[in-house]
C-alpha cells in the first residue's frame, strides 16, 4: 500500500466531528502539494455531508464517504496511505489497529486511547506491522513551549528538581466537557486522560523523562448533580428546545452556531447524539477538580492541578532547578464575558464582544544571584493553540523539518496516557500507583 515518495500521500479521515475540520482544512488548503484527502468515514452520514459541503465552499471537490462499518473497504478501495483518527476516544484503538494492519500509517488525535488494554493493542500493532502512529500533541508545537524546551535544554536553570503545573479551564471551555460524550469516563478516560494527556506529554518532552509513580486525588465538585448545592442547576436535560435553558450561561444554543447545527443538531436523527446536554444533569462520571503528584525517571517531581470551572482560562508552569527557576504564565482569556458564556472556546465573536476578554503570556528566567529577565518568544499567536496547529500540520502533512523532535510517536502517546491512567487508579484506591504496574514501556 505505501506509495512512491514523489506522489501525494492519500489521506482518509474517520470521525467527522468538529475537531476534524482543522485537519481537513489543513490538508486541502495548505498541503495540497504533498497530501490528498480522498475519503471520510463516520457513523453518521449527515456529519460527513456537512464536511463535504464545507469543502465545496472552499472550492474543493467533495470526497467519498463510507459508513464506519465499511472502514476496511474504504482503505482498500481508496488506496489510503494515512488514516486520520478523530473519533470518540474510546474507539481510537479500533481504527488505529485496523489501519496499521492494512498497511497504513496513522495520525490520531490525543489521547491515543483511554485504557491500558487498548494501549497495549496499539503498541503491539505498531511493533507487528512496522507502520507509524503519530499522536497530534499540538501543544509541543506552541512557540512558547518550544522555547521552554530550548531554555531547559541549554541548562539555563541546571538540573530540574521539580515542576509545578496549574491548568485552568474556564466556565465556558471547562463546561463543554460536561455537555457531550466526554462526561462519561468510559468514553474519554476523564479529564486526566482526555485533556491532561496534553500537559503530561509536555512535561515528559520538556524533561526528556518518563513517569514512574503517581499519587492523585480528584472529585466532581462543581458540575453534574453538584450544581444543585452551588445554586446553578436548572431542570432540563438538553438545551435545544428547552425554555428552562433560556438565559442559562451554561447552556449551549446550537441553533445559533451554523457549524454545530450542521454537525450535530441536524444529524441527531441518525444516531440520537445530543451535543448540548445540561452540564448539571445526572450521569456525569468524570472529575472536574484534580490534583496530581508525579515522580519521573530523572528523579524530578511534578505537582499538577486541573480545575475545570475557573473564572479565567490559562496555565502556569514553574521549573525549579539547580541553577535557578523558569516560570511560564499564559492567560488565554482573563474572564468569560456575559456575551461569550454560552459560546465555545474559539467561537467567532464580533466587535466589542470579542475585545472585552484579554490575554497575555510571560516567560521569565530567574537565575541564582541575578536579576530576573524576560525570555522573548516569537511566533506566538492568540489563535490556533498559539500557532501550534499550523506548525504541527506542516510537520505531519508537509515537508517541514523537525529538529526539536516535536513529533509524538505511539510510545509518547502511551507515556502521556499512563500518567493520567495512574492518576485515575489513584483516585479509586487513594494510594500511589507505580506506572510499571500498569504497563511497562521500553
Amino acid at each position: 500500500m505505501p506509495r512512491d515518495s514523489h506522489q501525494r500521500r492519500r489521506y482518509a479521515l474517520v470521525g467527522a466531528g468538529a475537531r476534524a475540520e482543522m485537519f481537513v482544512r489543513s490538508l486541502v488548503l495548505d498541503h495540497r502539494a504533498t497530501a490528498e484527502l480522498v475519503a471520510f468515514a463516520d457513523v453518521n452520514q449527515a456529519r460527513m455531508d456537512a464536511h463535504n459541503a464545507w469543502l465545496e465552499e472552499l472550492g474543493v471537490d467533495a470526497v467519498a464517504t463510507y459508513p464506519a462499518r465499511e472502514f476496511g473497504t474504504m482503505l482498500e478501495k481508496e488506496r489510503v496511505d494515512v488514516v486520520l483518527v478523530t473519533t470518540m476516544d474510546r474507539v481510537h484503538d479500533e481504527y488505529i489497529v485496523a489501519a496499521l494492519k492494512a498497511g497504513c500509517d496513522v495520525v490520531t488525535e490525543k489521547p491515543m486511547t483511554v485504557d491500558v488494554p487498548r494501549c497495549e493493542r496499539i503498541l503491539d500493532a505498531v511493533a507487528g506491522t512496522g507502520r507509524q502512529v503519530s499522536v497530534a500533541f499540538n501543544y509541543r508545537y506552541n512557540p512558547l513551549h518550544e522555547k521552554v524546551r530550548q531554555v531547559l535544554g541549554e541548562g539555563a536553570i541546571g538540573e530540574v528538581g521539580s515542576v509545578h503545573f496549574e491548568w485552568l479551564l474556564d466556565v465556558r471551555h471547562g463546561a463543554d466537557y460536561f455537555r457531550r460524550w466526554h462526561r462519561d469516563k468510559a468514553n474519554s478516560g476523564g479529564l486526566m486522560v482526555h485533556k491532561a494527556s496534553h500537559h503530561f506529554d509536555l512535561v515528559n518532552w520538556w524533561l526528556d523523562a518518563a513517569p514512574v509513580e503517581v499519587f492523585a486525588s480528584g472529585r466532581l465538585f462543581f458540575y453534574g448533580e453538584q450544581g444543585r448545592r452551588h445554586g446553578y442547576a436548572r431542570d432540563y436535560d438538553r438545551a435545544h428546545g428547552s425554555s428552562a435553558a433560556a438565559g442559562d450561561p451554561f447552556a449551549l444554543q446550537m441553533a445559533s452556531h451554523p457549524r454545530l447545527r450542521a454537525l450535530y443538531l441536524e444529524a441527531e436523527a441518525e444516531d440520537g447524539y445530543h451535543r448540548d446536554r445540561n452540564v448539571f444533569a445526572p450521569g456525569v462520571t468524570i472529575e472536574d477538580d484534580m490534583a496530581v503528584l508525579a515522580r519521573y525517571s530523572t528523579g524530578a517531581t511534578m505537582t499538577y492541578h486541573l480545575t475545570a470551572y475557573a473564572p479565567w482560562e490559562g496555565y502556569r508552569v514553574m521549573f525549579n532547578g539547580s541553577r535557578g527557576r523558569l516560570e511560564l504564565e499564559v492567560v488565554e482569556s482573563d474572564f468569560v464575558s456575559p456575551y461569550a458564556a454560552g459560546e465555545l472556546k474559539g467561537a467567532a465573536l464580533h466587535g466589542v464582544q470579542a475585545a472585552v476578554e484579554e490575554g497575555w503570556t510571560k516567560l521569565t528566567l530567574r537565575p541564582f544571584w541575578e536579576q530576573p529577565r524576560s525570555v522573548p518568544v516569537s511566533g506566538y499567536t492568540r489563535g490556533g493553540h498559539g500557532g501550534a496547529d499550523a506548525r504541527m500540520t506542516a510537520v505531519l502533512f508537509g515537508d517541514e523539518p523537525d529538529p526539536m523532535g516535536r513529533g509524538a510517536t505511539a510510545r509518547d502517546g502511551a507515556l502521556a496516557l499512563l500518567t493520567g491512567l495512574a492518576a485515575n487508579r489513584s483516585f479509586e484506591t487513594g494510594l500511589p500507583v507505580r506506572v510499571a504496574d500498569l504497563l511497562t514501556i521500553p
